[in-house]
């Protein structure tokens, strides 16, 4: 008979097994998601790309992943997480390599497409293995830690892959990024097992999954459930604006060198990575005095506010190292609101929605944050500076913040109680 103290060793271990796999994917998901914008100046040079064309490239991603968002509402739940993001690693790591023998902009266009549907599945996937895994006072960490991937992953982009296009160009860039995320692929299906099916399930069964039209139908009626999908927009705007166009603003608008602004534009993401790890550690401590909704909720809505004026202060910045303070501050209070962001999705929604309510969350925030990069090159081809641009996004984020304080309240929000939203 196993003991419990062996029992908590093993559940510890299959913990962390899923969390780690979560972060490497994450990581990959986030150099692939910005390989584009590092060669964006070698890219549009060799294809003789304007920057209206680059900003369809780049939105073609972001309109993809948005759109794939949907059918993830109530399939997640059914086809659980190992299929579904094994599924989508292969795909999306499959249309990244084949970016590197692409020929004409359409063919572009078609395997960003791809690659945004292959990515679709990562962050509702990893929302609802934390969910599983995780207890209500480790969830923070464990989701800032999951989220923090992503700033992980845009730190180590400039530096390593502009060393990777200098040494082989790039197309080879492409290619080993793909070879890359079908490895991470591999390990996902080998070794991630959800919680139903370990020997740590908890004794209620878990819920019958909700057909999609059932789960639209019901969080769709919800209040609150429009302003985290409005509120969403904002964060989205503001993290995909400086994800696609970080780069090229460092080479346009303050003249630095290919070398110089992989080097430079680490900086900004290392500090998003302070903030997602800082959000949820606070979030763990507050919970024991705060109800989690009311955590969660100011985070948002203060990361949000101060970033908009971080943004705001960009958009003057007299120098290089200004500019590259306030994108920081920026970058670093948008992911300190959007760690909060999934666990408010978390913390106001049953388990049997969870996953649903994040593609959902998803699905909107992409569909706003899809306007960026294009609005941004044709500001930037009209105006020959990122300063409205810059503008816009703090007025936009200013906006998405106002949605978490009103329409987005725990008030708005109505869900039958499951067994397995228990605490785990």
């Amino acid at each position: 008979m196993t003991s419990p103290n062996s029992s908590r060793r093993t559940l510890r271990r299959h913990q962390a097994i899923t969390l780690s796999l979560l972060f490497l994917a994450g990581v990959v998901n986030f150099l692939d998601r910005t390989s584009l914008s590092v060669a964006n100046s070698t890219v549009s040079a060799e294809m003789h790309l304007n920057a209206t064309q680059m900003g369809w490239l780049l939105s073609a991603f972001s309109l993809a992943y948005g759109i794939s968002q949907l059918p993830l509402v109530g399939l997640l739940d059914r086809a659980g997480t190992r299929s579904m993001l094994g599924g989508g690693l292969i795909l999306w790591s499959t249309a990244q390599m084949l970016v590197g023998f692409v020929s004409t902009f359409p063919g572009f266009i078609a395997l960003r497409i791809l690659l945004g549907i292959g990515e679709a599945p990562f962050y509702p996937s990893g929302v609802r293995c934390t969910r599983e895994w995780f207890t209500p006072a480790t969830r923070g960490k464990a989701t800032g830690f999951m989220s923090s991937s992503q700033n992980f992953g845009l730190a180590l982009a400039p530096p390593i892959l502009t060393w990777i296009m200098l040494s082989i160009g790039w197309r080879g860039m492409f290619v080993v990024l793909g070879a890359a995320g079908l490895l991470v692929a591999a390990a996902w299906i080998a070794f991630h097992r959800t919680r139903q099916s370990t020997p740590f399930a908890e004794p209620d069964p878990p819920p019958p999954a909700i057909a999609p039209e059932a789960a639209w139908r019901i969080l769709l009626r919800q209040r609150a459930v429009w302003g985290i999908m409005l509120g969403w927009g904002g964060i989205n705007y503001t993290v995909w604006l400086y994800i696609t166009w970080l780069p090229g603003y460092l080479q346009h608008e303050r003249h630095l060198s290919l070398t110089r602004t992989g080097w430079l534009a680490a900086l900004p993401f290392l500090a998003g990575a302070i903030g997602m790890l800082l959000s949820g550690t606070i979030s763990d401590r507050l919970a024991r005095r705060f109800p989690l909704t009311t955590i969660h909720r100011a985070n948002l809505i203060a990361g949000m506010t101060l970033s908009a004026a971080a943004t705001f202060v960009v958009a003057h910045s007299a120098t290089t190292t200004q500019a590259v303070a306030g994108i920081s501050t920026a970058i670093f209070f948008i992911h300190f609101a959007g760690t909060s962001g999934w666990g408010y999705v978390q913390t106001v929604s049953p388990l049997r929605y969870v996953a649903s309510l994040g593609a959902l969350q998803n699905f909107a925030g992409f569909m706003i944050a899809s306007i960026a990069p294009v609005l941004t090159g044709h500001l930037l081809d009209r105006t020959h500076s990122f300063t409205l641009a810059l503008g816009v996004c703090s007025a936009v984020t200013l906006l998405g913040a106002l949605s978490y304080a009103t329409l987005a309240a725990p008030s708005g929000m109505n869900l039958e109680p499951s067994p397995a939203s228990a605490p785990l």
